[in-house]
């Protein structure tokens, strides 16, 4: 039986000026014989088949968020400002007075209120504003016919993908749905993560190596002493992403605060994007356990973070009610020897807050 090895080129690189083929083959050889060909990682076929769709899917909704800047960009050209009012350019209201546009013979601002949905918000005259002075040439026109047609076809591919996705991800379903649990992550981020990392968790020898092999850890670039760099590598080229925007996701949940308590602490120190990266590499651990553990997302420190989160809630709820009092016209001092239940704390019900508070009018 012959075992093949998949290395990497960087890590069986010849020494420069002596590199020939043959050279090449004794080098790689003697490297082999000794153990020094660190084998990539390639895993089974069904989860191979799953991460080509999926990286294929990817590919898809680069293309098609391109195809909706190619129409953006001819909407500038041709003077709609309609992007400046309406917050999807590719919604029904938008769609349909761009139609409009594009096919009237003359414009009518009557006519064109009546294309706006009930549901915008934006007041009807400042739409009807932004699209007064277009000036449609034939080459935008063409341009916009052509994105769009690609853009519509573009959806219709990646539904018939996503349903071809959901049919080569049922074996992987239990992990899948154990992922899920993980705040920020959806049944399809599960999937693409399932589709890059397998669910073999002895192939990496820890949650630590499988953050490195993902490119979420710093380099070691160290000589002399003296750190070089301590970026974090260009691996992971699909899966890094994938967590960057999951975790974005994560740290703007209210309804499950444990990853924004953590991304906050970080932010004082380091900064948003290294808070960032923290966050989608303490995902990637979370992941490696709960697939090699078999279970559901519970962190340890989940009371300590969530009683935290309740305090600061109830400390915010008490500056804005002295807030509100300040600007209301009364000074407000708050009194050191008694204490005040905040739980259940609301600016609509005062009673009970004057024995905490000392409040007095400053009104004329």
């Amino acid at each position: 039986m012959i075992t093949i090895t998949l290395a990497n080129p960087k890590y069986v690189k010849a020494i420069k000026g002596k590199k020939t083929d043959k050279k090449d083959s004794i080098w790689i050889a003697d490297l082999h014989r000794h153990g020094l060909v660190p084998g990539s990682f390639i895993p089974p076929q069904d989860v191979r088949k799953l991460r080509d769709l999926c990286r294929y899917r990817t590919k898809l909704v680069g293309n098609r968020s391109s195809e909706k800047n190619r129409v953006q960009n001819s909407l500038t050209m041709c003077n709609l400002a309609i992007s400046h009012v309406l917050s999807d350019t590719f919604g029904k209201t938008a769609q349909r007075i761009i139609e409009y546009v594009l096919t009237c013979d003359k414009f009518d601002p009557e006519y064109c209120k009546t294309l706006i949905d009930g549901r915008v918000k934006a007041d009807h005259d400042e739409i009807i504003r932004s699209i007064v002075g277009y000036q449609l040439s034939l080459d935008q026109v063409a341009k916009i016919r052509f994105a769009n047609n690609h853009f519509n076809f573009l959806n219709e591919t990646l539904d018939l993908l996503d349903k071809r996705i959901i049919e080569f991800s049922e074996p992987f379903a239990p992990q899948i749905e154990l992922l899920s649990s993980i705040p920020g992550l959806t049944q399809t981020s599960a999937t693409r993560i399932i589709a890059e990392i397998g669910i073999d968790m002895n192939t990496f020898h820890s949650a630590k190596h499988l953050c490195s092999w993902a490119g979420l850890v710093p380099q070691n670039n160290e000589s002399a002493g003296k750190k070089k760099s301590v970026k974090i590598s260009r691996a992971g080229v699909y899966l890094k992403p994938l967590l960057v925007q999951c975790a974005n996701a994560a740290v703007k949940s209210n309804l499950e605060p444990y990853f924004k308590d953590k991304y906050e602490k970080i932010k004082k120190r380091r900064g948003h994007k290294k808070a960032i990266i923290a966050i989608a590499r303490m995902m990637l651990t979370c992941c490696y356990h709960m697939i090699l553990k078999n279970e559901v997302f519970k962190p340890v420190d989940t009371h300590k973070l969530t009683e935290q989160h309740k305090k600061k809630i109830r400390e915010r709820r008490l500056n804005n009610a002295i807030h509100f009092l300040k600007i209301s016209g009364f000074s407000v001092s708050i009194n050191p020897d008694s204490t005040i239940d905040q739980s259940n704390f609301d600016l609509s019900n005062l009673n009970g807050v004057a024995d905490h508070l000392n409040i007095s009018s400053q009104l004329e």
